[in-house]
């Protein structure tokens, strides 16, 4: 007698670990560049240069890269920039993780703080908010059959299950060149951009990723001539890559996230020899699950007329994809430029970035709260002063529908950014709208008791002896033909037989004849 076993693919979060990471240092302003008189804005992006998991720990090296756009006093071009970093080396305390494991790293910069101390020294401060998540792929051994005589009984059950089929991270290469629009000035130097993944598209095909969209980009830089005034643009570049995954077809479940991990703008001639041509290298990370639906039929019990058979089981843990919602919707907010800025003349550019405070499980549902910051670049009426910067903070609450959902599911919202806009109201404030997205998957947690081994033993024979031959019964509440049949050694078909039933449906009250079958003697 042998059990016919199937692995079923699964994942499971081994641990997840948030921490606040607080870097400062004073730098000084390179003797290329111009004193500073006013900080007009300010940007920055963490880059990972080693994760490495330990026994209990996990080893970070990275840094912070920042730009500061800055206001010069007396300088010809009084727009300029400084570029620097904060390198950062920590060990964070996991407990559950081990040597071998893959940890993703997530980070959010939830504070940056660039000020003055002198016109040729700046402090920079910041707080980054880093989550470190392990997880375990394991197959679940179930057993679906047993291979056994004609006396053994079997009862199975089916399980609505979501499988992981593939769970992979992956990288993308984004290149391209951007020209210059014409009217606009031969470049000298880039002072501020920025990059936005737009209209991003993902999908599964045979044993292939699509993934395609745009990336919007927003370049502020000086000319080659002597104008005060810096020149900007905005363009769009967009992409197409295709990713290999083996075992992928068209009719699976994914959820894939992508991330900008790096980028790179050069300066290049054209084919006259002038300045005109920006290359572009961007790399995007990609974290890629693909599910599959499927309904599992498992051995559920067992038992022979012709020997006592025990079952050894185990409880196993299984997923069921309760849904998949990308709720969209807007926001609209109004921000004033503040005192002691310049005044609005033109907007160059606006970016946007949500953040999630809270979720609150309801009926059908999440309830999320959250806010978009929200940065403003523009150009302004005073000519001492030509680019200026606003911040503004638009919070919102929204209700994403996940029918079933409850504290004992597991989901994962992200979100984005889809659409921002800005529009002048007057010279002192800006009305914002912006369209948000909010991805959402979600998984029901089944726990089943499954048949792990089977102990064989010779039939008892005084206990079967004690057992009348035949007998009448009346079934109770909680009684199937499985059960009775199993309890009075006989078989299932037996009772239907011997009872002309058309189902193996039973009613409290009925009443049956049972004959008991021994095949061993």
């Amino acid at each position: 007698m042998e059990l016919v076993k199937r692995n079923v693919h699964m994942n499971k979060l081994k641990c997840k670990t948030n921490v606040q990471l607080t870097m400062d240092d004073d730098f000084n302003v390179p003797d290329v560049k111009p004193d500073i008189e006013q900080i007009i804005k300010d940007q920055a992006t963490i880059v990972m240069q080693d994760v490495k998991a330990m026994n209990g720990k996990v080893a970070i090296k990275g840094s912070l890269l920042f730009n500061i756009l800055y206001i010069s006093d007396g300088s010809v071009k009084p727009i300029h920039n400084i570029t620097g970093e904060l390198p950062f080396e920590e060990i964070i305390n996991m407990d559950e993780t081990s040597a071998e494991d893959v940890i993703a790293v997530k980070w959010d910069i939830e504070d940056l703080t660039t000020s003055l101390i002198n016109s040729r020294k700046i402090s920079v401060k910041t707080i980054v908010e880093f989550t470190f998540i392990s997880e375990d792929s394991y197959d679940e051994e179930t057993a679906v059959s047993i291979n056994a005589d004609q006396n053994c009984q079997k009862k199975y059950k089916n399980l609505n299950i979501t499988q992981l089929m593939t769970n992979k991270k992956d990288t993308i290469r984004i290149k391209d060149e951007i020209h210059i629009p014409n009217g606009k000035k031969n470049i000298y130097e880039i002072l501020y951009d920025e990059m936005d993944i737009r209209e991003l598209d993902t999908r599964v095909l045979e044993d292939k990723i699509n993934v395609r969209g745009v990336l919007l980009v927003f370049i502020l830089y000086s000319g080659d001539t002597d104008e005060q005034m810096p020149q900007y643009f905005e363009t769009e570049v967009p992409f197409n890559s295709m990713v290999d995954c083996n075992g992928c077809r068209d009719d699976m479940i994914s959820n894939i996230s992508v991330n900008m991990a790096g980028s790179d703008l050069q300066i290049k001639s054209d084919d006259d020899g002038e300045e005109r041509v920006i290359s572009c290298d961007v790399v995007l990370e990609l974290d890629i699950k693909v599910y599959e639906d499927e309904e599992l039929e498992i051995l559920s019990d067992c038992y022979s007329t012709a020997e006592e058979l025990i079952p050894t089981t185990k409880i196993a843990y299984f997923e069921q994809l309760l849904g998949k919602n990308n709720s969209k919707f807007r926001v609209t907010d109004r921000v004033n430029v503040g005192s002691g800025q310049p005044s609005i003349l033109q907007i160059c550019n606006a970016s946007g970035n949500v953040r999630i405070d809270d979720e609150v499980l309801t009926e059908g549902g999440v309830e999320v709260e959250g806010v978009v910051d929200v940065q403003i670049l523009y150009v302004s009426e005073d000519d001492s002063k030509p680019i200026g910067a606003a911040k503004g903070v638009i919070p919102f609450t929204q209700f994403v529908e996940i029918k079933g959902l409850d504290e004992n599911c597991l989901y994962q919202i992200t979100p984005s950014v889809e659409q921002i806009s800005v529009i002048m109201l007057d010279s002192e404030e800006v009305e914002i709208k912006a369209a948000l997205n909010l991805d959402t998957i979600a998984f029901m947690k089944l726990n089943e008791s499954i048949i792990v081994g089977i102990e064989e033993k010779p039939c008892n024979l005084e206990k079967l002896q004690d057992m009348p031959s035949m007998v009448g019964y009346i079934v109770k509440p909680g009684d199937s033909l499985w059960s009775i049949a199993k309890q009075f050694q006989t078989t299932v078909d037996s009772i239907m037989v011997m009872n002309s039933l058309d189902s193996d449906m039973t009613r409290v009250g009925d009443k049956l004849l049972l004959i008991k079958k021994v095949d061993s003697i």
